[in-house]
């Protein structure tokens, strides 16, 4: 049996780094590590202008917020602390340090003595906290958080290892080559919830990483590898919780309050990184892809390269790029900056020809063919959404749920009169969290 959802859309699915082995890049003369890389309060400098830095050294924390704290991720100097535009246009602090070259390790990472089964939850969540672990599949929740919030609500534990967007293949990767770090995360996260089973959902268009992720679960039939149907949006949690357990997440909920909680492949490695070798997030693997890369790839990056550095060890540009996305075609923000830092929720770079795109000479029209009801995988009605919300009409948008739009982009990718539905209903939703 497949796991699967109601609603949803096949996707052309690009999955071209596949079978790309994760490559580690060559660490920059750079980096600029941005002080908010999570949902949360952004970080308070530890360190100033000339200070000398070790790599995984913390340079930010959070006090007595909700926040993760941000390391260096190579020894050298600290050159400068200004700001700079993130991904969506918000002006963050960087701290930009050049690298020595030398890779000098904080002294302060030693691996955990003994085993993480004779520790408590306490010690072990206060672990995750100071690696600075925030959702790797581009939520960016502090994890430590998560799981605080989730203690004694919850019974199942589900790893999201569906990577369901478009050419993205990083946590593919992850699967295959980092699987004994990712199970062990898995059983990390059993013993800290105090839950003797989990569930790792993988789609079906991933044999590799299911038949790398059943060899290491062999021995322990509690962890249980469950095959889903290839569908997007399925990576979503309320679509993946539908899928394994049938239990639907009421507007205005959480996946704890039905007994769920929900962890990303790469986010695990990063449990058992933290948890068994004190390692904090200063890497991550990230596909780069598209038509004007010359030679797509997976690649291991340290946390604050740019994006120009990325490409330039992906063999560089072949044709002229029309559109620069962090993270999937459906969900990903385009940038303005080539010289913009990689964070902890860095999936995938995408540098795309305008040959990927079509232009539409005729204005945008809603035909009223019903395909955004369809597919909508929360059961929405986007048609009267969008046209609510064209209208400044956002109160009568709430009314049909507005706020429950997960912004996945299937109303759009299947709209044949071309309505950007989901940048309407982004409007909507802006101007009802201004008036609130």
């Amino acid at each position: 049996m497949k796991y699967t959802f109601k609603g949803g859309t096949h996707v052309e699915e690009h999955k071209n780094t596949a079978g790309c082995a994760i490559e580690p890049m060559p660490v920059p003369a750079t980096v600029s590590i941005a002080l908010s890389q999570h949902i949360g309060a952004p970080c308070t400098p530890l360190v100033k202008v000339g200070d000398t830095v070790t790599r995984g050294q913390m340079i930010g924390s959070v006090e007595n917020a909700l926040g993760c704290p941000v390391h260096s991720s190579v020894s050298g100097k600290v050159i400068a602390i200004d700001s700079r535009n993130n991904a969506q246009g918000v002006p963050i602090q960087n701290i930009v340090i050049e690298n020595d070259g030398q890779g000098t390790l904080c002294p302060d990472i030693v691996p955990l003595e003994g085993s993480y089964l004779d520790r408590s939850a306490d010690e072990l969540i206060e672990r995750i906290r100071l690696a600075g672990i925030s959702g790797m599949g581009g939520a960016m929740f502090p994890t430590y958080a998560k799981i605080r919030s989730a203690l004694g609500k919850v019974d199942h534990i589900i790893i999201n290892c569906a990577e369901c967007e478009p050419y993205i293949t990083a946590d593919c990767r992850v699967m295959i080559e980092y699987t004994d770090r990712l199970v062990n995360g898995v059983k990390i996260l059993m013993h800290i919830f105090g839950l003797d089973s989990a569930y790792i959902a993988v789609e079906d268009n991933k044999p590799e990483s299911i038949a790398a992720l059943e060899r290491e679960t062999r021995d322990f039939p509690n962890i249980k590898v469950c095959v889903c149907k290839t569908k997007y949006p399925q990576g979503d949690e309320r679509q993946l919780m539908y899928a394994l357990t049938r239990r639907q997440l009421p507007p205005g909920k959480l996946p704890a309050d039905m007994g769920c909680v929900f962890f990303n492949a790469s986010s695990c490695v990063a449990i058992h990184n933290a948890v068994v070798c004190g390692m904090p997030v200063i890497e991550r693997v990230i596909t780069v892809d598209g038509d004007c890369v010359n030679t797509p790839k997976n690649v291991l990056a340290p946390i604050g390269a740019s994006f120009s550095d990325l490409i330039e060890f992906a063999g560089g540009l072949k044709k002229d790029p029309y559109m620069l996305v962090s993270g999937g075609p459906m969900m990903g923000a385009a940038q303005w900056d080539i010289k913009g830092p990689v964070i902890k929720g860095t999936s995938a770079l995408l540098v795309l020809s305008e040959d990927q795109f079509t232009h539409y000479n005729e204005p945008s029209v809603c035909i009223r063919c019903g395909r955004c009801v369809k597919n909508c995988p929360m059961h929405l009605m986007p048609n009267y959404l969008v046209r609510f919300a064209r209208l400044g009409k956002f109160d009568e948008a709430a009314k049909l749920g507005v706020m429950s739009c997960v912004e996945c982009g299937t109303c759009s990718y299947n709209c044949p009169g071309h309505m950007m539905i989901v940048q309407h209903i982004r409007v909507a939703k802006g101007a009802l969290r201004a008036k609130k």
